[in-house]
């Protein structure tokens, strides 16, 4: 590690930052170096190739003894991450995608909330969205809107609760103790999509309380072709993964605590569907989660779909009126 990434003698903290990378030899320098150039360094840098056929090998071997460099077969991004937790020696793995980037003070923000918060096990952050492409970089919350959100407070009694209000963090931005990961069973290899959403509702069952920084600490590239982690959402996938964790929630004992944000993904899914011109993923979204969706919206989403043309005439009124999910009752 370079000599000017600070770790305080007084500090306990062994964290191990995993990147999964595929085909990523244009962008995981930008990854690798933001870790580097951390006020409070990592204790290892874990880049775990799944099955590169670019120069991703020799932009991560470039770096030397800074990092950790592991090769497999290609098997997609859940078996990628599993590789880099069971390799890792820290207590706390961050994760961090090879075509996105940590600010300066990622690791010792994240480190200061543990501190202050010692029975947490989880921890994440609000961060910037680059579509960089087109030239537009916004805050997933602004500061303020995500303070507001905490009420003050720097954690989520209830992790569910915070991912209906869209201010959990995502996977660039979360620090979660290797052992959670591990008891909650780590990444599902079958899954090719929303294994990271998968991931975290079980870790969530088990340990609802996490931590959140409203300071974006982390910048989300997105429009990268390719990305081993950036891949479009299937409806039938995604419907099997939401009417699964109903189940599993029951299993847990956190049923209830789930059930809303289960509605929440829903109705997005069902919104997003709606103006992109895929009216029978609503139709199919709609009757599958019929247990779940109260009557009076079931009707109103059928009746949309029936006239899409018009419905996309009437999308500013919907969003003025209902907010940025669509209909929400």
């Amino acid at each position: 590690m370079t000599d000017n990434i600070i770790k305080s003698e007084s500090d306990p903290f062994e964290i191990s930052v995993v990147i999964p990378a595929y085909n990523a030899e244009k962008y995981v320098a930008r990854a690798i170096d933001s870790v580097l150039s951390q006020t409070r360094r990592a204790d290892e840098i874990i880049i775990v190739d799944d099955g590169s056929t670019d120069g991703t090998a020799e932009v991560v071997k470039g770096y030397g003894d800074k990092v950790r460099y592991i090769y497999q077969e290609n098997s997609g991004a859940s078996v990628a991450r599993n590789t880099g937790i069971n390799a890792a020696t820290g207590e706390w793995i961050a994760f961090l995608d090879c075509d996105d980037e940590w600010l300066g003070e990622y690791l010792e923000r994240q480190v200061g909330l543990i501190e202050r918060n010692s029975d947490l096990v989880w921890t994440g952050a609000n961060y910037y969205k680059c579509c960089c492409e087109d030239d537009h970089n916004r805050q997933l919350h602004d500061k303020g809107a995500g303070s507001e959100l905490l009420g003050g407070k720097e954690i989520y009694n209830d992790y569910f609760q915070a991912y209906i209000k869209g201010a959990s963090g995502w996977t660039g931005s979360l620090m979660i103790k290797r052992a959670a990961l591990i008891e909650a069973g780590l990444f599902t290899a079958s899954l090719p999509m929303a294994n990271d959403i998968d991931m975290w509702w079980r870790i969530a069952y088990r340990w609802p309380r996490m931590g959140y920084n409203a300071e974006p600490l982390v910048v989300y590239h997105s429009h990268v072709a390719d990305s081993i982690t950036k891949k479009q959402r299937a409806p039938e996938l995604l419907c099997d993964l939401i009417a699964g964790h109903l189940e599993l929630s029951k299993s847990e004992g956190a049923y209830d605590r789930f059930r809303p944000c289960a509605v929440h993904m829903v109705k997005y899914w069902i919104y997003q569907y709606m103006f992109d011109d895929r009216v029978g993923s609503v139709s199919e979204m709609t009757k599958r989660f019929s247990g779940i969706l109260k009557l009076r919206y079931r009707f109103i989403v059928r009746l949309l779909a029936m006239f899409p043309a018009l419905t996309r005439l009437c999308k500013p009124v919907i969003d003025k009126v209902s907010g940025p999910l669509g209909i929400r009752r």
